[in-house]
């Protein structure tokens, strides 16, 4: 009796202290989700216009009417280039024209005058034949004259240099009494439009297949239409209040880098985004009724990726997965390796071993992932 009494003890004091080297590990039941991943892309930001604003004259800067930073329209007054000679020419050119109108009408009043000779048969008819050649002449002339007017009209015009668009002025190297010219090596400024912002980003030949597998559409041009809007992470982690929408593709992938460029549009009625500019694209793609598992429930075995399970007897057993990452770096959606029903280890995976006994504890899926659907 007192062998069967010890030895029925120490068997019972055995498997209390298995109970306690079995550790417990957080569970999760899989079951389908609804969920939205945003793919980022680093972009490169550009104004709707962005243009230089040159001389196309010679001369010294007399006035500047804009500072730096300064929102202009269409037409307004940016600079006055000072250079006499134009002046001068334009007051040659009207000379030019009154005198080619006296010689016009000089040689008006010589073919009216040989005219009526010639029909007397006083003068041969070779003299109205010159006298209407020397006055077509003179016609020719008047014609190139006012032509000479309106070439120095046009650059005087020039001296007065306005914005070509609504936008934003850039800095402005020369100041008032810098001479310049049109081979000057800096432009007077640049005039951003940034009322629209057009962000550049770039798409490996894999990223854009999988956009084109996903959208709707027949044609290309459907499927850019059907991509949905897009949102902007700026250079300081905030997202910009705008949706944008991705408007153009280039035509042909880059040899070089293997990628294709594309223009997302995003509207800027604050002026909030500069021309110049970073930041990154965030293109959102919609899976439904799809598993989605925490990126911590799963380790990286050489090549593979796995994830544990409860298998019979509360034993770990691994399972090879492939997943598509969100780019929060947080989830994974799991299109092979696990099924609806398996209880996923969530916990410590990197030290779990095959066949481990465990003891599972139930958690309930809105404490993984509240924000999914």
């Amino acid at each position: 009796m007192v062998v069967l009494v010890f030895t029925s003890c120490n068997s019972k004091k055995k498997e209390d202290d298995q109970d306690k080297k079995v550790k417990t590990y957080k569970i999760l039941t899989l079951t389908t989700k609804d969920i939205t991943l945003n793919t980022a892309y680093p972009a490169t930001l550009q104004g709707r216009q962005n243009v230089e604003i040159r001389p196309k004259i010679d001369g010294y800067i007399e006035a500047i009417y804009v500072d730096e930073g300064a929102t202009v329209k269409k037409g307004q007054l940016l600079f006055r280039i000072s250079n006499p000679q134009y002046v001068e020419a334009v007051r040659d050119a009207h000379a030019a024209i009154g005198s080619a109108e006296a010689a016009v009408e000089t040689a008006q009043l010589e073919v009216e005058k040989v005219k009526p000779l010639v029909e007397k048969a006083i003068v041969s008819q070779y003299e109205l034949e010159s006298a209407k050649l020397a006055l077509k002449s003179k016609k020719a002339a008047l014609i190139q004259a006012k032509a000479t007017l309106a070439n120095a009209k046009a650059n005087l015009g020039y001296s007065r240099v306005a914005s070509p668009a609504n936008g934003v002025i850039g800095l402005i190297p020369y100041k008032v009494g810098a001479l310049v010219s049109s081979s000057s090596s800096e432009p007077l400024t640049t005039v951003s439009d940034i009322s629209e912002i057009y962000s550049y980003f770039s798409l490996n030949e894999k990223q854009l297949l999988s956009i084109e597998r996903n959208s709707t559409g027949k044609t290309f041009a459907e499927k850019l239409h059907h991509i949905p809007a897009v949102s902007l992470i700026l250079s300081d982690g905030s997202r910009y209040d705008k949706k944008g929408k991705v408007t153009i593709m280039s035509g042909q992938i880059d040899t070089q880098t293997g990628s294709i460029t594309v223009r997302a549009t995003f509207p800027n009625p604050l002026g909030l985004l500069r021309n110049g500019g970073s930041a990154t694209v965030q293109i959102p793609s919609t899976y439904q009724s799809v598993l989605v598992i925490p990126q911590s429930a799963t380790t990286q075995l050489q090549d593979k990726r796995l994830a544990f399970i409860v298998g019979s007897h509360n034993k770990a057993k691994s399972v090879p997965v492939t997943t598509v990452s969100s780019s929060d770096g947080q989830f994974f959606i799991v299109t092979e390796g696990l099924h609806i029903g398996d209880r996923l280890i969530l916990e410590g995976v990197n030290l779990l071993k095959e066949g481990q006994v465990i003891k599972p504890m139930e958690v309930k899926a809105s404490t993984i992932y509240p924000s999914i659907n």
